[in-house]
């Protein structure tokens, strides 16, 4: 599948009824929108914005596997995949370890999950992972087609390809903030990244990467929230060459706002300066 240099990655409950702004994404040129958020298993969702447009490629960054059933999955794919032949991405993963109650470790229930979709007949061609460690990384290249890193610098996907090797894809999300007051923009930034700086297989990644707990007080350290989200459209064109240079196959963006709607204006900022 041909994902495209860059995509958008945005919450899954902001696209009900925005099918005019997936086909605006087409027409600027991007090749894949991601829906975060674990979509439900009908994957409805995707195929309405599908439905709504002629080539965009859909991915869903992640269907958790805590949350929904292989088989509700699988049935979904092969619905969609006979509508759409090629178009649909079905990214999976296992969330976060402190939302999850389960007692099987999350390595596990992955690889238990990839086999209930093999034996559900869903193409290793159709599928992304979820990954941020070398297991993970591991595991999207022997499983899947597409890797799909989160909250990551441009390191990390320098150092996940080389664990990818030459095959599979790398596809990591990349926040951005478009906010020109400065004050505001930091409070958008420290509100995303406190979130994810409580997560310990962020942190953990972030540790292994060079970072230390210093860098996570706060909303993170100037150095961590530097390396993680480019600010105005020059410094995201920068930085997605740099993932790219790293050995990105596709980057997808997810631009931060200060009420958490999408942004259609940041969109064709990016869309004219990107594609």
């Amino acid at each position: 599948m041909q994902l495209g240099k860059v995509g958008i990655w945005s919450m899954v409950q902001l696209w009900a009824d925005r099918p005019e702004v997936a086909r605006e994404l087409e027409e600027l040129g991007f090749g894949t929108l991601w829906l975060g958020g674990s979509p439900t298993g009908d994957l409805r969702i995707a195929e309405d914005l599908l439905d709504a447009t002629s080539t965009l490629k859909i991915a869903t960054g992640i269907v958790n596997v805590w949350v929904t059933e292989a088989a509700e999955v699988a049935e979904s794919y092969h619905r969609i995949e006979a509508r759409h032949p090629g178009r649909f991405l079905l990214g999976v993963g296992a969330g976060h370890k402190l939302l999850n109650t389960e007692y099987e470790k999350p390595y596990t229930k992955l690889v238990s999950y990839l086999d209930e979709l093999d034996a559900a007949g869903v193409p290793v061609s159709g599928r992304a992972l979820a990954a941020l460690g070398p297991k993970a990384l591991t595991l999207a290249a022997e499983r899947t087609a597409v890797a799909h890193p989160y909250f990551v610098p441009v390191e990390h996907t320098r150092q996940a390809r080389q664990t990818l090797g030459d095959g599979p894809l790398l596809a990591p999300e990349v926040a951005v903030v478009l906010e020109s007051d400065r004050a505001v923009a930091d409070q958008i930034i420290r509100k995303y990244t406190g979130m994810y700086l409580q997560l310990s297989n962020y942190t953990n990644n972030l540790l292994r990467l060079g970072f230390t707990e210093e860098d996570f007080a706060d909303g993170g350290s100037d150095r961590l929230i530097g390396a993680l989200i480019p600010q105005g459209v020059d410094n995201i064109v920068a930085t997605v060459a740099q993932h790219h240079e790293a050995g990105a196959d596709h980057v997808n963006l997810q631009v931060l706002t200060a009420d958490g709607a999408l942004d259609v204006d940041a969109f064709r900022a990016l869309g004219n300066a990107l594609t």
